[in-house]
């Protein structure tokens, strides 16, 4: 199977084209998610595909969701093409592995992330401030050191090409509400807590990540993707110390090599080498591997 950069069900609405995912319309309660093998970064998508790196994300994704069915429900229906509505079922080979069944839920207008290691741009904020989004830190913190607590600190989402901006919880509670807000940040590190302290056994420290809540009537729901290699931060527990940023199984080996060539953070993106989207993906596979203990099959 090739690399799938975007997707045209024409038996279906197509309502949103991400950096990632393409979403459509089965009914009023349903919809369909694909992830596809587009990858971006710095809000910018790439013009080049990572092979099955959509494969790997929604699994990677469905893995950790059963891991955390009782502590938030989740917006899966179905993860088989088998069991999607019949005229999909042609579409099984584009589809499987990548595409869930999901519950329509109205998301919330926040990015939940939650750091438990001092790295990104909340190391950045932390040498300027003392502080990351209004969290008040110990004096003398080395980079890439774990924090005492992890943190929720949560973001604005931006529209396709622009950037999230880091918010405080004030802030955050006067978009989502205060009682809302607060469940969402109690649930956001407990998730990450069980899964940091899960993937450090397995040679994985996370250092940070994204989730992504939304309603369906009056119940919180997770949903979106969850502790990917594309909304979190994945280090090798080998090696690891404190004082410098850290390898990594993310897509900061990808960040870090448009870094090096300059590339400026704005369209177009430039053409990515054979060698760094393999090297991309095997980094995606690695992760895949030693979270679940298993091979994908692709």
């Amino acid at each position: 199977m090739t690399a799938v950069m975007e997707t045209d069900f024409k038996e279906y609405t197509r309502i949103s084209r991400g950096k990632v995912r393409d979403i459509y319309a089965i009914d009023a309660d349903t919809l369909l998610l694909v992830t596809t093998d587009r990858i971006s970064a710095f809000d910018v998508v790439m013009p080049d595909p990572i092979e099955d790196k959509g494969k790997i994300l929604n699994q990677i994704t469905l893995f950790w969701m059963d891991m955390m069915r009782d502590l938030v429900p989740n917006h899966i229906i179905a993860t088989n093409v088998d069991d999607y509505p019949e005229p999909l079922r042609k579409y099984k080979a584009e589809l499987q592995d990548r595409s869930v069944l999901v519950k329509r839920a109205k998301p919330l207008p926040i990015e939940c992330i939650v750091r438990g290691f001092i790295t990104g741009s909340g190391w950045k904020d932390y040498q300027k401030t003392g502080q990351v989004c209004g969290h008040a830190l110990p004096a003398n913190l080395k980079e890439s050191e774990m924090l005492e607590t992890p943190l929720f600190t949560p973001s604005t989402k931006a529209d396709l090409g622009d950037h999230d901006e880091n918010i405080t919880l004030d802030t955050a509670a006067q978009l989502i509400g205060a009682d809302l807000m607060r469940t969402v940040e109690t649930l956001a590190i407990a998730i990450y807590s069980r899964a940091r302290d899960y993937a450090r056994l397995r040679g994985i420290i996370i250092a940070d990540t994204k989730f992504e809540f939304g309603m369906v009537g009056d119940q919180l729901i997770l949903i979106d993707e969850v502790l990917t290699p594309d909304s979190s931060r994945f280090w090798p527990v080998e090696g690891y110390a404190p004082g410098a940023s850290q390898p990594s199984f993310d897509k900061q080996y990808f960040r870090d090599w448009l870094e090096e060539i300059g590339f400026n953070k704005q369209p177009p993106a430039p053409r990515v080498p054979p060698e760094i989207a393999e090297s991309t993906r095997a980094k995606y596979m690695e992760a895949y591997a030693l979270l679940t203990g298993g091979e994908l099959k692709l």
